[in-house]
């Protein structure tokens, strides 16, 4: 199939090479010319602009969307639906409100245009992994662009089947890393919990080292405190452990080159997902109280650091590399 896919930086410009090794076609653009440059080295068709890229994809036209949630994909889908054709499709992978998506939706309906938001996971290792994808949309759109999520997945891979799950009975896709959560906007709603949730694991992560780092202080009686080895830790935990994960593998690999993570001041950014889920728990009364915790230590970590905030700094860096936002 042939993609129009607008935003090349940390995940745009390598789901589009992950799409091109499969042989699917990608017409790219980003205001950024240098990028668009390195990705038409690698085998895409590069594009001026989105008018351009009209002119260069196929009918029904597809225009995959991967920038930052709120003016940036607001106005270049608008920009998109000046040219876009009744038929076209107009797919937002990046991290979108959701309630964006529904209203979005409803609009492009009116000019006969399809939408899509696809919440992607799988930050910069994508490439090689592959995204796991939380879709939203109509059943026969998302049917038709299976051929392009299905590349994108990481696949079934060597995971072990859960048991208890009857392969004829569910929809295999949730087993090679997509599915089709619902209509427009579920996709998003899926992965704005899904980062809510990241925020718990990772602060959870990052509380636990930080009180084994502490137990060496000198508030402490000196017959009370352990000099510990948090690399070791980190890697004997990655090993067999209930709490192995691949945060915990970014950790232990963040801690093997510095143990103290003297890189990360802890000034710990959010990208929006986190509130997000709060809100939605808010309007649906549902008690999160360790997503809302996670949520309210990050904002304290643009106050006072902690070496639990340095933890979480480097685990952001880790899968999606997330610099630390200026103080």
């Amino acid at each position: 199939m042939k993609i129009g896919l607008i935003g090349l930086g940390r995940m745009g410009g390598n789901i589009a090479r992950r799409l091109m090794k499969a042989g699917h076609e990608v017409v790219a653009w980003d205001r950024d010319a240098a990028a668009v440059e390195k990705l038409t080295a690698d085998g895409a068709q590069g594009a001026s602009g989105i008018a351009d890229m009209a002119t260069k994809l196929d009918s029904p036209a597809i225009w995959w969307v991967m920038l930052p949630a709120g003016g940036p994909t607001e106005d270049t889908i608008q920009q998109i639906c000046a040219d876009a054709k009744a038929g076209d499709i107009v797919i937002d992978g990046g991290n979108s409100f959701y309630k964006d998506d529904i209203r979005r939706a409803k609009e492009l309906r009116e000019k006969g245009i399809e939408y899509v938001d696809v919440g992607t996971s799988g930050g910069v290792w994508g490439l090689d992994r592959g995204y796991c994808m939380m879709i939203g949309g109509s059943e026969e759109t998302v049917r038709y662009l299976d051929p392009i999520f299905d590349t994108l997945a990481p696949g079934t891979g060597d995971i072990v089947r859960t048991p208890g799950r009857v392969a004829e009975k569910a929809d295999p896709r949730a087993e090679k890393g997509y599915i089709h959560a619902g209509p427009a906007g579920a996709g998003h709603f899926v992965k704005m919990i899904h980062n809510g949730i990241e925020y718990g694991l990772m602060q959870a992560y990052a509380e636990g080292f930080d009180i084994l780092k502490s137990k060496n202080s000198d508030k402490l009686p000196e017959d009370e405190r352990f000099d510990l080895n948090l690399t070791d830790i980190a890697e004997v935990w990655r090993r067999g452990s209930v709490i192995s994960s691949w945060l915990l593998d970014l950790t232990a690999s963040a801690l093997a080159k510095d143990e103290m993570l003297q890189q990360f001041s802890g000034h710990v950014a959010d990208s929006g997902e986190g509130q997000w889920t709060i809100d939605a728990a808010m309007e649906e009364k549902v008690p999160a109280n360790v997503l809302t915790a996670s949520l309210f230590a990050r904002y304290r970590s643009r106050v006072e650091h902690t070496f639990g905030d340095q933890v979480l700094s480097a685990m952001r860096f880790g899968f999606g590399g997330h610099t630390e936002i200026p103080q």
